[in-house]
């Protein structure tokens, strides 16, 4: 039974059964607890939790899960990967245990006729919590198992929670025997290699308390209402359907292998190492399509690392095998094909998805060629000083120049039997970090206690918005929090966050900045707005400082926007969606949206491209919005089932998420998009959109900033002014502008030559009385002294080699001269043959002069150089290098 027909199967079941099929959410977790989606109820994590109430009583989906923690297992053992499939049936407050168990049953030993999976009911051993009694009783009388194929195990195998006070409860799972040829008999006790667990079934009915570990922790009481929680891994199932050995030999994983050994010639089962890299590349190649097409791109953070590093693990494990050009797009192909039966949307986007991957195997395997021969040369040079570990400043020399992830250098070193400082690394990293953090903007609510929101949500419900149709309404506070705390009242200076039962304030999301404004209670206190979040969903949390009197919840308000901000940030909102659009057009779907930021009078607009969009196409895509402009479109809102929005051709944004129903946007005939964000009534009030420049932000990532409206117009009139006063300096009118600064900076560059080439020619006649003055060391001629401060390098370095060919009659000669050129001090020293046959290197000189100046050099016996941070050193240094010369000849 292909992998496929095994989803199908399972929605099928239950959605006859009363339960809503829900898709399976983005790999992209909408939790900032989590970089990816690692288990099939994460969706479903909130309704757990009672954030929201549930839509439904019985769900159930084929969720996309990844994990990451042991990436480097992937490929030594069969039973690791990173990307699989979780089938689950949810429950909340509906049936129970026995419901559970009888729909797992039935579906697992249903014929195939009726839909089932038709596993024999005699090689399922199932496992209990060790003190559930129910569970095995139903197992036992119920359903008919024999008791000694039911074992009872401890918290650790069969107790669920997670990981934090809340919800949890035990476990009971299925296993499928799978034979005397893996292993000793005596059930999933025993040996979990032959009784492989296929499904789980977690029975939420306690609440636990705080505690580590998965058994440290107390059971403070049952759960109000009970609620089921299953997961069955659709690839173990498919193992054992398919009646193969382990799951890279089921259908979506062997045709990868296979095509792996077309392109390197090895044959799976062969060897050893070969079958762990065929392993690691059919894995990691599946994954990062699955990442790619939910919108992840390659980066050095987040789970743009994640991908970077599982992409570039297969990569060089192609390469270990033999490949020797680019494989990606073949391998990504096979797999499209494979899981685009049961994704479609992978084969939708395959132009995009292949353009991202290529992408990064191009940039790697360009870092690749140079990063390995920086670090065979660490390897050696550690090995040669007797040493077993690679130094932290090469590791991180690899990641900031080469691009390479640390966990491929641990790898690589390990193949040769280094350690790496991974200490040495990370604090390098962090201090690079830390250089950049004035940039970086922290992300808001992020794992703050979040406990007060949601008994706001509880005991309020959710805020009413009205923004879409007004900038202002009467409304009540039903939540204040001063500090982050509780609080029934708030004074004047009291920095608070407020919640009311409806605004007009627009909480800050989708790329939309938050509105500012004012909050004017009926007692006559003001609360000046400055920001507005949803740290959890449906609750909007204004954040400011009460201006004028004393805030009480309860009281009534009068809550008004900023509407000159408002509608500055509505028209650059909707310049973004007609930009996405644009781009699009001239650029193709892989254009699609990455990011934005909508700001009052100016955006950012962050897309897919694998390199950077040419002038004139951005030329183009300015002028075509324009034209949009003056074509007065309406604007228009509605909200819509979402299969209706998705066939009427909305575009949505990777990484969002939607429910049931979505608002789409729609700019007349141009633009259809899903947003939940605030726009203008027509393109004509955008007035003018000036599209300021692209460039990279990640790898695969561009961006756009542009102005909008009487921003727009400012910075075109500052254009203007400066477009005039240049043409009254050069002569000449606009057009002509670039012509005669090109012309001007020729001729600048022309005259910097000669002045070059008259101060050389001036350095250069020195030599002969250089030459001439050189002191008697012991029967050396050394020339040691110093040459006009400004003297560059290269010039420097003339003036030594022509002085050293001067000394002549055979004599052992050393040439050492020092400057001073830019506020810091270089030197460079030359010897000719017979001063190295007494024993007197140049690269030894340059190391003693420059450890004297403050700084380092190097290079080789013949020639060397070198500098420092100490000018005023210099004369010592000349010393310096007198007395090794005397201590050598």
């Amino acid at each position: 039974m292909e992998s496929a027909e095994i989803r199908r199967r399972w929605l099928r079941f239950f959605e006859e059964r009363g339960h809503t099929v829900v898709p399976s959410a983005s790999l992209i977790a909408d939790d900032p607890t989590l970089l990816l989606v690692p288990a099939g109820m994460v969706p479903f994590k909130p309704y757990f939790l009672g954030e929201v109430k549930p839509p439904f009583d019985r769900a159930t989906s084929v969720q996309k899960c990844v994990r990451t923690p042991d990436i480097e297992e992937v490929g030594k053992t069969t039973r690791h990967g990173t990307f699989f499939q979780m089938c689950g049936n949810f429950s909340f407050g509906d049936y129970f245990k026995e419901g559970a168990i009888k729909y797992a049953w039935e579906l697992l030993t249903g014929s195939l006729e009726d839909g089932g999976y038709g596993l024999e009911a005699d090689r399922l051993w199932i496992t209990v919590y060790q003190e559930d009694d129910e569970a095995e009783q139903i197992w036992r009388d119920v359903i008919g198992v024999p008791a000694e194929r039911i074992q009872r195990l401890g918290m650790g195998p069969n107790f669920w929670s997670m990981g934090v006070p809340g919800p949890c409860g035990p476990c009971s799972e299925i296993n499928y025997d799978r034979g005397p040829e893996f292993g000793v008999e005596g059930g999933p006790a025993v040996n979990d290699e032959r009784y492989v667990e296929i499904w789980n079934l977690v029975f939420m009915q306690y609440v636990r308390g705080a505690g580590e570990g998965k058994e440290s922790f107390p059971i403070l009481g049952d759960l109000p209402s009970k609620n089921i929680d299953t997961g069955l891994g659709l690839e173990r199932l498919a193992m054992i359907l398919q009646g193969v050995q382990n799951m890279y030999e089921t259908d979506t994983l062997r045709v990868v292998m296979d095509r792996a050994t077309e392109l390197t010639g090895v044959r799976y089962g062969q060897a050893h190492d070969t079958d762990v890299s065929l392993r690691v590349v059919a894995d990691h190649i599946r994954t990062s399509v699955m990442l790619i097409g939910d919108g992840v791109t390659p980066g050095n953070e987040g789970r743009g690392y994640v991908l970077r590093r599982i992409m570039r693990r297969a990569i060089r494990n192609m390469r270990l095998m033999g490949a020797t050009g680019p494989v990606v797009a073949e391998l990504a192909d096979v797999v499209i094909k494979t899981m685009g039966e049961q994704y479609p949307e992978l084969i939708s986007d395959r132009k995009r998805i292949e353009t991202v991957a290529i992408a990064e195997e191009t940039a790697f395997l360009k870092a690749l060629s140079g990063g390995t021969n920086i670090l065979d040369t660490a390897i050696t040079e550690t090995k040669s000083a007797g040493g077993s570990v690679l130094p932290g400043d090469k590791a991180f020399l690899l990641h900031d120049t080469w691009g390479f992830p640390i966990d491929l250098t641990l790898e690589m070193a390990s193949e040769q039997g280094l350690s790496v400082d991974e200490e040495g690394f990370r604090r390098l990293m962090k201090e690079q970090r830390d250089r950049a953090k004035a940039d970086a903007r922290a992300k808001k609510t992020g794992h703050a206690d979040l406990s007060a929101y949601r008994e706001v949500a509880d005991r309020s419900g959710s805020t009413e918005f009205t923004g879409y149709t007004q900038n202002h309404n009467e409304a009540t506070v039903v939540g204040l929090l001063v500090d982050g705390v509780p609080s029934p009242a708030a004074t004047e200076g009291d920095e608070i966050e407020v919640v009311l039962d409806r605004t007009p304030f627009y909480a800050e999301g989708g790329g939309q900045l938050a509105d500012t404004g004012r909050i004017r209670a009926d007692n006559g206190a003001v609360i000046e707005i400055r920001d507005v979040q949803q740290p959890v969903p449906g609750v909007s949390v204004h954040k400011g400082v009460v201006q004028v009197g004393e805030v009480t919840v309860g009281a009534g308000v009068l809550a008004q926007i900023d509407l000159v901000r408002r509608r500055a940030i509505a028209r650059a909102h909707s310049a973004t969606h007609l930009t996405h659009q644009a781009l699009r057009d001239a650029l193709g779907p892989t254009a699609a949206q990455a990011g934005s930021e909508n700001a009052p009078g100016r955006f950012r607009f962050d897309f897919g491209s694998p390199a950077a969009v040419p002038g004139t196409v951005l030329t183009d895509v300015e002028q075509k919005i324009n034209e949009v402009l003056a074509r007065e479109l309406d604007v228009t809102a509605e909200v819509l089932p979402i299969a209706e929005a998705k066939r009427q051709g909305a575009i949505a944004e990777f990484g969002e998420k939607y429910g049931e129903r979505v608002r789409v946007v729609t700019i007349g005939d141009f633009s259809k998009e899903l947003c939940g964000g605030t726009h203008v009534h027509n393109t004509a009030q955008l007035g003018l959109v000036k599209l300021l420049g692209e460039s990279s932000i990640g790898s695969g990532v561009r961006r756009v900033e542009a102005l909008v409206g009487v921003d727009a117009y400012h910075f075109l009139a500052r254009e203007h002014t400066v477009v005039a006063q240049l043409t009254e300096l050069v002569k000449g009118r606009p057009e002509e502008l670039p012509d005669k600064i090109s012309g001007m900076l020729a001729k600048l560059k022309d005259a910097e030559k000669e002045i070059e080439r008259f101060r050389a020619e001036k350095v250069l006649q020195a030599a002969a009385g250089l030459a001439e003055s050189a002191a008697d060391i012991k029967g050396v001629a050394l020339v040691a002294g110093t040459v006009p401060e400004g003297t560059g390098a290269d010039d420097l370095r003339k003036l030594v080699l022509d002085v050293r060919q001067r000394i002549g009659g055979g004599r052992p000669g050393v040439v050492a001269l020092f400057t001073v050129a830019n506020g810091r001090p270089l030197t460079v020293i030359a010897t000719n043959e017979a001063a190295r046959d007494r024993g007197i290197k140049a690269g030894e000189l340059v190391r003693t002069a420059a450890k004297t100046l403050g700084g380092g050099g190097g290079g080789k016996d013949d020639v060397a150089q070198g500098g420092g941070q100490n000018p005023a050193a210099v004369q010592d240094a000349v010393e310096a290098v007198q007395r090794l010369v005397g201590e050598k000849a």
